[in-house]
This record gives structure tokens, sequence and C-alpha cells, in this order.
């Protein structure tokens, strides 16, 4: 008796032994995961919070009618193409006395951004009467005397300044014209070749129309697919078969079904290339498995026993679905189409077949209007060779997985608050 409980003693203490390995795998397991993600969320952050502000220059501008070329303030074409540049070149170079020499004002010129003349231009169109007046006003940095700024000391050797510009910045510095803000650009302009001219409200627009292309298609024809399947359809070899390929296109690369818009819906039906209704078609098709799935789960939780009580009452079998079903089965569909457009907000390949990688300054619109989408725009900065991309990047991603975490977030929220436990 004492062997036998000799044996069973040993084999209980190497099966314990073998659970507490399994839980430190697992919470090893775990660990890692959060590691990984730590330092994911810490490179994206260190490298992308700097392009949510930006450092300006105050300059004292004269708005002289002669240096803007602009003799009739009421003429708005004269207000259009005034020499807004000459005015901020000349309050730069009275800081600068000393710079005399053509290369030398290239490169102090070159510290003030482009846009700096713009600027004065839509302040004098809006308001006619500063014309004449002298104005002190923070006018935007180029990009790289910003990033001169944004790094620190013993790394600013780094940014491409010559000794010039970066003595220049200096003395600004000390003169105390330097100021920052935020960057306002990044989230009112559309996309630009200058770094600090870039924003990404054309993208976000971009993916807000394409959003709702794929949520006005995508909903009620995965619902219905889900309902007719479900509650009308009968059990035959053909909806087994219609069933088995839902499943299977759920796991089809989405490049696949960006390849299916270019050869159907562009070449095809002759449908322009980058505009948000292509693309919340192509995702439309792309999450259409996804959403079925998710509706004839929520379908199938609804108890048998609600589907008998009403036809016991006399109800039709639509008056079932439409009236005591669907109600109670749209929450979960509800989730299952947020975490459908969240997977779609996020996709990048099946857009670039459709060309919705184009370069787009002008914001969108409508549905109809050339845009991109925030995914794209990403990919786009990533593959630019300006340093301060590199921040803007780190930026765009930092909006895009605030826009999936809240989607991912309210569907859960609505899960907890309106499913119901039978």
């Amino acid at each position: 008796m004492s062997e036998t409980t000799e044996k069973v003693r040993k084999t209980l203490a190497r099966r314990y032994r073998s659970e507490k390995r399994f839980k430190a795998f697992g919470i090893g397991a775990i660990m890692i995961g959060l590691l990984a993600l730590v330092i994911l969320f810490t490179d994206i952050i260190s490298k992308g919070y700097s392009a949510f502000y930006e450092y300006s220059v105050e300059l004292t501008v004269h708005l002289d009618p002669e240096v803007l070329e602009i003799t009739d303030v009421s003429d708005a074409e004269q207000l259009n193409y005034g020499n807004y540049t000459a005015a901020v070149r000349t309050a730069l170079r009275e800081l600068f006395p000393e710079v005399d020499e053509a290369r030398e004002k290239r490169d102090l010129y070159s510290l003030l951004s482009s846009s700096a003349g713009y600027e004065l231009r839509d302040m004098l169109t809006e308001d006619p009467s500063l014309l004449g007046q002298t104005l002190t006003l923070p006018l935007q940095l180029d990009d790289a005397a910003d990033l001169y700024f944004k790094q620190s000391p013993a790394n600013r050797d780094t940014v491409r300044l010559n000794d010039n510009q970066k003595s220049w910045l200096i003395t600004l510095e000390e003169k105390e014209l330097i100021s920052v803000g935020i960057n306002e650009s990044l989230f009112t302009r559309g996309d630009s070749r200058e770094p600090e001219q870039a924003g990404m409200l054309g993208a976000i627009l971009g993916s807000f129309f394409t959003m709702l292309v794929t949520l006005f298609l995508s909903f009620p024809i995965g619902v219905a697919a889900a309902i007719y399947l479900e509650e009308f359809a009968p059990k035959n070899k053909f909806t087994d078969f219609i069933e088995v390929n839902i499943n299977n296109l759920a796991a089809v690369p989405s490049i696949i079904f960006g390849l299916l818009g270019l050869a159907v819906f562009i070449g095809l039906f002759g449908m322009p290339r980058s505009v948000p209704l292509l693309g919340g078609v192509v995702l439309t098709l792309m999450t259409l498995p996804t959403v079925i799935i998710s509706s004839r789960a929520a379908i199938k939780a609804v108890p048998p026993s609600i589907r008998q009580a009403a036809m016991g009452l006399g109800a039709s079998k639509m008056q079932v679905v439409l009236h005591h079903v669907l109600p109670l089965a749209l929450p979960g569909m509800l989730t299952g189409a947020i975490i459908g457009m969240a997977q779609a907000l996020g996709e990048t390949a099946p857009l670039l077949m459709i060309g919705m990688v184009a370069f787009i300054v002008d914001l969108p619109s409508g549905p109809l209007d050339p845009a991109t989408v925030l995914p794209v725009q990403i990919f786009l900065w990533a593959g630019s060779p300006e340093q301060a991309f590199v921040a803007l990047t780190s930026a765009a991603i930092m909006v895009l997985l605030g826009f999936l975490i809240t989607m991912n977030t309210i569907a859960v929220v609505l899960r907890k608050r309106l499913e119901r436990r039978w």
C-alpha cells in the first residue's frame, strides 16, 4: 500500500511540476508580448511626438505696397499674386544686415518655409486694411531649421545646415525670436513635398469617406446574407458550398481584393482611380466575410425559444426574424461590423492596387474626389528621403492607432452593454 501511495505521490508531483512549467511558459509568453508592445509604442511615440509641435520665428514685416507690388487693394488678383516673399525676405534680412553675398542670402532665406509668403497673402486677403502696416508675425521655419531646434544640442550637428545657418538660428534664439507652438498644419492641410507644410487632413477625410462607403455597403449586404443563410436558406450542397467559400474568403490576402477591383471595377466598369467610392467598394468585398460570419454567430446566439414563442402566437417567419431575432442579434452584428471596419481602416495593399497611392494635395469634399487614406499616407511618408518625414510618419501611425483603438473599444463597450445572456 505504501509503494502505491509513493508512486501516486511522485506522479502527482510530476504533474504539478508540469503544470507550473506550463503556467510559467504562458506567463513568459504574455510578458514577451507585452514587452514587444511596449518597445513598439515607445519607438513610435519617441519618433513621432515632435511632429505635433513646430518652431517659428517672430519677424517684423512691413506690408509695403511697393514691395508687394499691390497698387489696388480691391483687386483680388493683385492680392493673390503679390510679392509676399519679398516682404518676408526683407524682414529677415533686416535682422542680419551683414549678409550681402547672393549665396549667403539664399542660405538665409532657406531658413524660412516657403509657406511664409502664403500666410501673409491669406492675412491680407482676409483683411485688406493691413496693407501698409507693420506687423510682428510668427512665421513657419523650414523643416531643417525646425528639426535643428527639436534635436538635442548633442545631435544638432546631424541636421543638414551649414555653419552660417546654424549661427543665424542661434542668434535668433538668443534674441528670443524663436517660438514654439502646436503644429496646426498637421491637422489642417493635405499632403505636401515640404515636410513642414505636410498634413494628414486629406488622408483623414479620405479614410472617412472610404469607411462611410464601406459601412453603407458591407453592413446591409452582410446582415441580409447572414439572415438568409441562417433563417431562410435550405440546407443543401449549394448552401454548404456558399458557406465554405465565405469562410475561405475571410482568409484570402487583401491584395487579391485589390487585384479584383483593378480588373473589374477599373478595367471593366471604368471607375475612376484613387477615389474613396472605389476604395470603399473594394474594402466592402474584403470585409463582407467578416460581417457575414459575425452576423450569423449573433443570429445563432438567439435562443430557439424566442422563435418558437413568436411563431406560436401566429407570427410569420418574416415577422419572427424582423421583429424578434434581428433586434436581439443586432448588438453582435454591430460589434462584428465595427471590427470589420477597423480591419478595413488599416488596410493598404488593396488600395495601392487601385491607385490611392497618388500624391493628393487638395482636400477631398466627397467620395468622388481624388483622395488617399491614412495607411497609404504613412506608406508615402515612410518612403520620403527628408529626415523630417520620419516624425510625420510616426505621428500618422499614432493617429491611425488611435482610431483603431477607439473603434475596438467601442465594439467592446457595445458588446458589454447590449449583449444579453440567456
